[in-house]
């Protein structure tokens, strides 16, 4: 796996001001976050103090944080890109940064700004204008670079293994909190440095997509959707299986079967310039034509990168084309209300040739004990 470098760091930076300057803006403002994490190589902890990277569309990047954590922000990979400039308790904190922007300007700010620092500006600066990077700049890291890929592709195959584990344990006679904890241990074994969640529906509780795994216990006959992810090395994997206690009934099998090719329909769609919402079109139309349209109740897929959920969304009404580099979830499902659900889900990466597969564990129907 190819180190991610100082060098790196300067081409994000470079390629966020060309960005600024595309999109008829004087600078981006980043915030804490995951699109801090991506420019800076920075996580700083999460106070109300101010720390904002300032990206302009022309000129050097500079970075606002408070004194105290001044090393912090000068030990990163990415420190040299950018010059510092801290503020101490007792000072105006948004002062250094007013002095970098100007009026009537036009600035990008990170989705994950907090408000009072976003009012703060405001009323320091009435006529300056600013806009959401969701709203002016939504594809903004939705482009990987290879280092990205090849950990997300690590991540990815961190789940694999820990999927493959998971099928040795019980599952019968232990609550779903039980496996959700087996899964949890099991991303950190295999090198997750932080587990966002593990979904274990069981039963009727797998007709809820988002079901928090709890007390109810797995028995003999139910179907089981398990979908967990996290971060390693700062990039996220997501995967969904869904398994079986016993054999299942002819029913089961058939909508299992229909999600499955669903699946496969949305990974075929992939192809550089295809709009992302085809790719939702394909997977739905299969479910549509087996007559269970309206329980596949969710878009088919999201973006992936320094978060589990991020950019480009595969969603009908997203026209944004395909664009080699991308990485995004194939997750068609079905959901029978009160009574089973089944989900498919895979981290794929779009390629000149097609779509490539992070998740490589068989897609079939597996029976657990």
């Amino acid at each position: 796996m190819k180190e991610i470098t100082a060098e790196h760091f300067a081409e994000r930076l470079a390629r966020g001001a060309a960005h600024a300057k595309e999109a008829d803006l004087d600078a981006l403002l980043v915030a804490p976050g995951p699109d801090l994490a991506y420019f800076a190589d920075y996580l700083p902890p999460v106070t109300e103090r101010l720390t904002m990277l300032v990206i302009p569309s022309e000129g050097e990047p500079m970075m606002v944080v408070p004194v105290l954590e001044r090393d912090s922000a000068a030990a990163t990979r990415a420190a040299g890109a950018f010059r510092l400039v801290t503020w101490a308790d007792g000072e105006d904190e948004h002062a250094p940064l007013i002095d970098q922007l100007w009026s009537g300007g036009r600035y990008g700010i990170s989705d994950s700004a907090w408000a009072m620092h976003l009012l703060a500006l405001q009323r320091e600066l009435p006529d300056v204008r600013f806009r959401a990077f969701s709203d002016v700049l939504p594809m903004l890291r939705a482009v990987k670079g290879a280092d990205e890929i090849d950990r997300l592709a690590a991540a990815g195959a961190a789940a694999d293994a820990t999927f493959e584990d998971i099928l040795s344990v019980s599952f019968a006679g232990r609550t779903e909190r039980e496996v959700a904890a087996d899964l949890d241990r099991l991303l950190r074994e295999h090198g997750h440095s932080q587990v966002d969640f593990t979904i274990v529906g069981s039963g009727p509780n797998g007709a809820n997509p988002h079901h928090e795994a709890g007390d109810r216990l797995i028995q003999q006959g139910d179907m089981v959707v398990l979908d967990f992810g996290g971060l390693m090395d700062g990039y996220g994997s997501d995967t969904t299986r869904t398994v079986h206690v016993g054999e299942p009934t002819d029913e089961e099998h058939e909508v299992f079967e229909v999600v499955k090719r669903a699946q496969q329909a949305a990974f075929d769609a992939v192809a550089v310039g295809v709009p992302l919402q085809d790719i939702d079109r394909a997977a739905r139309a299969v479910i549509a034509e087996a007559g269970y349209g309206q329980y596949f109740v969710h878009r088919v897929g999201h973006g992936i990168g320094t978060t589990t959920h991020e950019p480009p969304y595969l969603v009908e009404g997203e026209e944004q084309p395909v664009v080699a580099g991308m990485c995004f979830s194939l997750e068609p499902g079905i959901y029978l209300p009160g009574r089973f659900g089944v989900r498919i889900e895979d981290i794929v990466v779009a390629a000149d040739d097609g779509a490539h597969r992070l998740n490589n564990t068989s897609r079939e129907l597996h029976i657990v004990r």
